[in-house]
């Protein structure tokens, strides 16, 4: 059992209460910086050591809180726990369609299950390892990133830095499934965006001097389609979607974004490659393609699998089992993982909803699932 007193469910329930009534969509860096505001005050007040680095390009900041250096350490490499604050929903749907609530066994509100909870439990063991005193094994490093949702642009290179000099980075994602399950494995992910230049015409009196753009749209599509390979591990998805103007114009403009999912990162290089080979000119059609992965596989290794058996270890004692699972979704855990450090994301809270309307939390599972990140805080 950690050391660390974390508190109950219901306590813990009532302060993520008001993480979740911050609404943090990732387009609003003052609204994300405001719950970075409430989470450095806190964190300073107990003695961590805080950098903020300030946000770009329209995201909020990056907080990296530390604990202080300590003679117990030695020269142990630091654990590196890294969540983030910012969710996909916009300002005013606490108001007017996910309100706050809790209704039995389940707490709602946009965000909270991803992710939330996650990181309001990795913010809340580090408080309290410090305000408690108690002594890890480890140094411990937090990061409380702000655009995860949209490929973390400006947090991959600050994850990526911490995790080069850490033993092991935890991701309190979301447990997965009716058993909570953690995460030993992702699928790398690709994005891409196709721009198709036609020539337009008058659809009746001129249709053969016109070169459809949607057409070449519509073929394009189709071979992105027959990239899948559900057997390999390999998906693509195309959406959304547009082009044209009037259905008596042939449309000169047309395109799509593509979504790419890959078991292995040499799948992903290659998959890369056959995406962006298809653009090209020919019969006045004129394709462009941008982009490329955005997060390398996560692959399952021993030294993953050794840090899941600790985990699933401290779930027993916190009195449940912990499963594992490989999942489709990209994390921050697919940086650090491809970089070689042990990686155990899916550490946060049990629920279900992720960017749905009806997104929750299991809330009677915050003290167990918040146990064991501090358990593992204190004992890597």
């Amino acid at each position: 059992m950690p050391a660390t007193q974390i508190g109950t469910s219901e306590t813990l329930l009532e302060e993520l209460r008001n993480w979740v009534l911050q609404e943090t969509p990732t387009t609003d860096a003052s609204a994300v910086n405001k719950l970075v505001d409430k989470a450095e005050a806190e964190l300073r007040a107990v003695g961590a050591e805080v950098t903020r680095i300030p946000g770009r390009d329209g995201y909020g900041d990056t907080l990296i809180a530390r604990t202080p250096a300590s003679p117990a350490h030695g020269n142990r490499r630091p654990v590196v726990i890294s969540g983030h604050l910012d969710t996909v929903w916009d300002h005013g749907t606490l108001d007017s369609s996910m309100p706050w609530k809790v209704e039995g066994e389940k707490a709602f509100g946009p965000g909270i299950y991803d992710m939330k909870a996650g990181s309001f439990l990795a913010f809340h063991a580090l408080r309290e390892i410090l305000r408690q005193k108690v002594q890890t094994k480890s140094p411990i490093t937090l990061l409380l990133t702000p655009d995860e949702e949209v490929g973390s642009p400006t947090s991959r290179d600050i994850i990526e830095r911490e995790a080069a000099g850490a033993s092991a980075v935890l991701i309190p994602e979301p447990a997965g499934g009716p058993n909570g399950a953690c995460v030993t494995a992702r699928k790398g992910v690709g994005r891409f965006t196709v721009k198709i230049q036609g020539v337009s015409a008058h659809a009746g009196g001129n249709w053969t001097e016109g070169r459809s753009a949607v057409v070449a749209l519509a073929g394009l599509i189709q071979k992105v389609h027959a990239m899948v390979d559900l057997a390999g591990g390999t998906t693509t998805n195309v959406a959304p979607i547009w082009g044209g103007t009037r259905p008596n114009v042939i449309p000169p403009e047309a395109g799509c974004e593509i979504d790419l999912r890959v078991a292995t990162i040499e799948d992903g290089e290659r998959m890369e490659k056959e995406i962006l080979a298809l653009a090209g000119s020919e019969d006045g059609i004129t394709i462009t393609i941008e982009g490329g992965m955005n997060r390398p596989s996560f692959a399952e290794n021993p030294d993953i699998l050794n840090l899941y058996e600790h985990a699933r270890r401290l779930a027993r004692e916190a009195g449940y089992e912990l499963p594992k699972q490989h999942r489709g979704g990209g994390s921050d855990g697919n940086f650090t993982a491809a970089m070689g450090i042990p990686t155990l994301d899916g550490l946060g809270c049990t629920g279900a909803g992720a960017h749905a309307p009806h997104e929750h939390i299991l809330w009677r599972d915050l003290a167990p699932r918040g146990q064991v990140i501090t358990g593992l805080l204190e004992t890597l």
